[in-house]
């Protein structure tokens, strides 16, 4: 990616939340651009139901910052307090995924968009022929 190919995106926040991200991005060593960037775009991964869903931290950074790695960042962060076996690594940084997901699961169930049918071994998409 070249310079040319960068284009500024403006945004307002309240002083609170400025002050929490600069906090957060410094926790994380990065720039507070990278770290909107790398939120905006982890958002976009949880919620879109199509298109595009790269996630920096699943490697695939759609970063402007050549360079900006979350993943390497939070696995640095994890190590820096103590050293960790391969389980805690992948729960430091998955995080509550399962909680996130079955939350998700939740919701679409209840807008009848989901239903678990035990015959087809999981959750299915209502109304979807296979």
């Amino acid at each position: 990616m070249t310079e040319r190919d960068r284009v500024a995106v403006q945004t307002y926040v309240t002083r609170d939340q400025k002050s929490r991200w600069a906090e957060e991005a410094e926790s994380l060593d990065m720039s507070q651009a990278e770290f909107v960037r790398t939120m905006v775009q982890a958002g976009r991964s949880g919620l879109l139901a199509g298109g595009d869903r790269t996630n920096p931290v699943e490697g695939g950074s759609t970063d402007a910052t050549p360079g900006g790695d979350g993943m390497k960042t939070a696995l640095l962060d994890l190590l820096r307090e103590e050293p960790r076996s391969w389980e805690e690594l992948v729960a430091g940084l998955t995080g509550d995924i399962e909680d996130r997901i079955e939350a998700t699961l939740d919701e679409l169930q209840s807008e009848n968009r989901v239903r678990h049918d035990g015959r087809r071994g999981g959750y299915t998409l209502v109304g979807d022929e296979h």
